[in-house]
């Protein structure tokens, strides 16, 4: 028995590497997970240009409030707003910036005018500084003095650590887990739909061209249909461990050809080296210092290292192959049943619901990854592959992920029992069109 099983296995995998398709997003895939993490840094790098606002201020008390920063150059110009946007229409700036006399007292007349898409980071710098010059002259007005107000404010941004069980902290990265848990729950998604429309097309086509009455002759349904399902398996979990390999040396290799752009020194570093002076001016000069020099890609890559990576993998690939195993199984009994891929949709909709449903609640599951609705979705076989991939990066109890395991791999095995039923059925018949009776049916001949 499992010899023919294993023959089949071997024939469906080597069928399908070998196809061009196979070999081009096997290499494509790696390119495109690598530039996904990398491009926008090297394109946000590239594509650094200044973008120069004139300012037309009738108040005459804003004009030395404005600083260059934030690839924002600033011009003040000594004329009326209607010479500045003549400028303006002739291209000389990319905005104006027009605080009209009544600006102070009715901040709503305040304008900024361009010709094309206004630059969102030059919109929000300028709202940044009106508004602490704003407060400023209101503070002035009313007898406080501005030095008071800027000696008190004080911006918080305060570091999650996790108390792990052997007494150790580590640094936790809520914005990564939610990104990680998402594109890997997205992810099962698609590999499930791909690799299982694989199983059901290959079913469907040996039927249909009555190849499978001469494969029958020699193998059991149930034989054919597991050394079908394992062999899609083995292709997908190949591609996707060549994918994890070849992605992580493309990263290795830009970060290495451009370590400027991935520049970044983790707080813990700056609080160590200075705890021998206890000098907390110095401490925060030093703070200051790095995070000024450090990137957004090498935070992103910072906290990426935190991630216990063999256990995403190991995760990955356990509740890709329970996930497929158990909607590849539904698949061959679906392409078994029917005579035509058209007549697939009646059945393929009630299958793929609970995929879709898991898809739409992982935003929820995100908001509190340990609630009930989260425990629940990651322990029923049909959305614990989607949800338990989605909860694991933020941290899952071991007996929530040994019981949605089990549960998995039970439900695997029903689904399987189920699909051979119908599979040894209605693998050889023809001409007929097979409703929900007769799948129920067929489910019940011993």
């Amino acid at each position: 028995m499992f010899r023919k099983i294993f023959i089949i296995i071997r024939r469906e995998f080597l069928s399908r590497v070998k196809k061009k398709s196979f070999i081009v997003m096997t290499i494509l895939g790696p390119i495109l997970f690598a530039a996904f993490i990398t491009l926008p840094v090297i394109i946000a790098n590239w594509s650094d240009s200044d973008y120069s606002v004139a300012i037309v201020d009738d108040t005459k008390l804003f004009y030395d409030r404005f600083d260059d920063g934030n690839d924002v150059v600033f011009t003040h110009l000594p004329t009326n707003i209607d010479d500045a946007l003549e400028l303006l229409r002739r291209e000389k700036f990319d905005a104006v910036l027009h605080i009209p006399e009544v600006g102070f007292e009715s901040p709503s007349t305040l304008r900024l005018y361009t010709k094309k898409a206004v630059n969102i980071n030059a919109k929000i710098h300028v709202e940044n500084v009106l508004k602490h010059e704003f407060e400023s002259l209101k503070l002035g007005a009313r007898g406080i003095d501005k030095d008071v107000l800027q000696a008190i404010e004080t911006n918080i941004n305060i570091r999650a650590v996790r108390l792990l069980k052997d007494g150790m902290e580590q640094t936790d990265y809520p914005e990564i887990s939610m990104a990680l848990g998402i594109i890997s729950g997205l992810m099962i998604y698609f590999f499930i739909f791909m690799f299982g429309s694989q199983v059901l097309r290959g079913v469907l086509e040996e039927k249909t061209s009555r190849i499978v009455e001469v494969i029958i002759s020699s193998v059991k349904p149930f034989q054919l249909m597991m050394g079908k399902i394992v062999g899609v398996a083995f292709v997908g979990i190949a591609q996707f461990l060549i994918w994890v390999f070849l992605t992580l040396m493309l990263v290795f290799a830009i970060q290495t050809a451009m370590p400027d752009l991935f520049q970044f020194t983790p707080d813990e570093q700056v609080h160590i080296t200075s705890t021998q002076t206890m000098n907390t001016e110095k401490l925060q000069e030093q703070m200051d210092t790095v995070q000024y020099h450090n990137t957004t890609a090498g935070q992103v890559l910072e906290s990426l290292s935190a991630i216990n990576w063999y256990v995403m993998i190991f995760s990955f690939l356990f509740f890709f192959l329970g996930g497929y195993l158990l909607y590849a199984a539904l698949f061959a009994a679906i392409g078994s049943a029917v005579d035509n891929e058209a007549d697939t949709q009646q059945f393929m909709l009630p299958v793929t619901i609970p995929l879709i449903f898991a898809i739409i609640l992982g935003q929820v599951v995100m908001t509190n990854p340990s609630g009930p609705l989260a425990f629940w979705l990651s322990i029923i076989p049909l959305t614990s592959p989607i949800i338990m991939m989605i909860r694991i990066p933020f941290g899952v109890p071991y007996f929530d992920l040994y019981l949605s395991a089990f549960l998995l791999i039970a439900g695997f095995l029903l689904t399987t029992w189920l699909a051979a039923k119908i599979y040894r059925t209605g693998i050889l018949l023809y001409g007929k069109k097979t409703g929900y009776k007769d799948l129920w049916k067929w489910i019940r001949y011993r």
